[in-house]
Parts: structure tokens; C-alpha cells; sequence
């Protein structure tokens, strides 16, 4: 079955959002270049490979797969549900358009709060920008765990010529499992899954080869940065996270949004 796509535009600013799919951006041209990497097969299995992927309410993994709320044990899988799921188009038009995800009989099983959860996609001058609605509808304190996984695209063959700016010192490496000092990027091994543990701007700067550079900015309660690539494939992620992997159960950096409350914050992309 064919799905229904979404396409906004705004000064140079041209993408394309599947609703249906996690509510996923799968394209996106600044200037007419490209910005994101999309294997074709995203759109036609389940496993996501491109775009802007949505990662709630845990970005990464979870040990062992669980976390306890009130002494009580849930699942969930790798980077969560939302990126699964249908999201529910809300408005479009004036180059934006507003996504929703609602807690309902499906979520509360995983993840037991009673959420409603916006996205506000918006192209303007040579920027587009991902505001974030988080809204607690329950009586309790919510947990806030979320990310982005933008797959930015970058010809496996210039990765040697990619610069992503940081400040960080110190990383962990998800494919050794060992934290340590940040020495640099090299993206041609076969895999890069760090983690930069101290990069404190919020925002970095990424130069593309062939493309152009782009300013990848965030706002408050992001503050873990990640760098994800695979050898053999034409795509560099670097991902904002509210905090690191394992948040739900170790706490670390754990933000909550408190009953009846709400929480707002932004990514956006700009080309150079």
C-alpha cells in the first residue's frame, strides 16, 4: 500500500515527511542539495535506514531491554516506539506542518505515562527546524528520553574529508564498550558509534564534500551528542540526545516534564 507523503516548502528549503512511518523526514534539499541520506528500503520494511528518524522514549538501548517504573518492570526495544508508529498530521501550510503522537493501549504497556507528544516541521530561509512539543497529560512526573537520527548524506568515499566541530574531551565508544579521551573522528573504519561525553556548544558544524556544510543547532534539554557511521555506506549520523543511552535506568541526565506540564525545545539544520 502506497504512502501518504507530506511535502512542505519554504524559501530554499524543500522536505518531505512520511507520517505513517514514525512521522520520519525522508527528504529534505536546502538550495536544491541534499541533506539526508534514504535507503529505499525504509519506506518498504521495518527497519529504518535514512532520514530524520524520531528516537522516544529512549534513544538506544536499554540493559538487558527493561527499566522499572514504581518497582514495576517494561520493555522496550532499541531508540523506542515513535519511529515505528503512525504519527497523526495535525496542520500544514505557511511551509510547516504538525505531527502528533498520542499514549494509547499500545505505548502504555512499554512506557506508562500519558503523553502527546508534538513535532513542528518548518522550512525557512536556508533552515529547517524540528520544534518539539512534549506534553504530560498524567499525574505524574513523565521521564524525558528522546533524540533525532539524521542520516546526513555523505559519499563513503569523501568520509576522510568529513569535519564534525566539538569541544569534547572525553567519549564513549558503543562499538568497544570502553569510555575514554576523545582523540578525533576517523570515519572509515567500519564502524563509529561514539558517544561525545563533554561537548558543551549547542550546536556543531559539519562539512559535506560535495555538499554543502551545515550548522546542526539544538536547544535545552539536549545535551548528549552522538556519531554514528558504517563503512560501505553514504551516510554520516550525528544525533542529538536529551541524555545518554540507559537514561531511564541509570538516571543520568535523565530530564522529567512534571504533571500536567509541558516542555518545548528545537533542532535545526542550516546550510552554509
Amino acid at each position: 500500500m502506497a504512502l501518504n507523503k507530506v511535502e512542505i516548502s519554504g524559501d530554499a528549503v524543500v522536505a518531505e515527511i512520511v507520517p505513517e512511518r514514525g512521522g520520519i523526514v525522508t527528504r529534505v534539499t536546502i538550495g536544491g542539495d541534499e541533506v539526508f541520506y534514504l535507503d529505499p528500503t525504509t519506506l518498504d520494511t521495518p527497519k529504518v535506514r535514512g532520514g530524520n528518524p524520531v528516537l522516544f522514549p529512549n534513544p538506544g538501548p536499554l540493559a538487558d531491554g527493561t527499566y522499572q517504573v514504581d518497582g514495576k518492570p517494561y520493555k522496550l526495544g532499541q531508540h523506542g516506539f515513535a519511529r515505528e508508529m503512525p504519527w497523526q498530521v495535525v496542520r500544514t501550510g505557511g511551509g510547516a506542518a504538525e505531527l502528533r503522537l498520542v499514549a494509547d493501549d499500545s505505548t502504555r504497556p512499554k512506557f506508562p505515562f500519558e503523553f502527546d507528544v508534538r513535532l513542528i516541521y518548518k522550512c525557512s530561509g536556508n533552515t529547517f527546524t524540528v520544534e518539539q512539543v512534549w506534553n504530560n497529560l498524567g499525574d505524574k512526573p513523565m521521564p524525558l528520553h528522546f533524540g533525532f537520527h539524521p542520516y546526513f548524506a555523505v559519499a563513503d568515499a569523501d568520509k576522510s574529508k568529513v569535519t564534525i566541530s566539538t569541544d569534547a574531551t572525553r567519549a564513549y565508544d558503543n562499538v568497544t564498550k570502553k569510555e575514554g579521551p576523545f582523540t578525533g573522528f576517523d570515519l572509515t573504519v567500519q564502524e563509529v558509534d561514539l558517544h561525545l561525553i563533554d561537548h558543551k556548544p549547542k550546536e556543531t558544524i559539519m562539512t559535506r564534500p560535495g555538499h554543502r556544510s551545515l550548522r546542526i543547532s539544538w536547544a535545552d534539554p539536549y545535551k548528549w551528542l552522538v556519531v554514528w557511521t558504517l563503512k560501505g555506506k553514504d551516510f554520516v549520523c550525528v544525533e542529538p540526545w536529551t541524555a545518554r543511552a540507559n537514561a531511564l535506568n541509570t538516571g543520568d541526565g535523565l530530564v522529567h516534564v512534571g504533571p500536567r506540564e509541558s516542555r518545548k525545545s528545537f533542532i535545526a539544520v542550516t546550510a552554509l
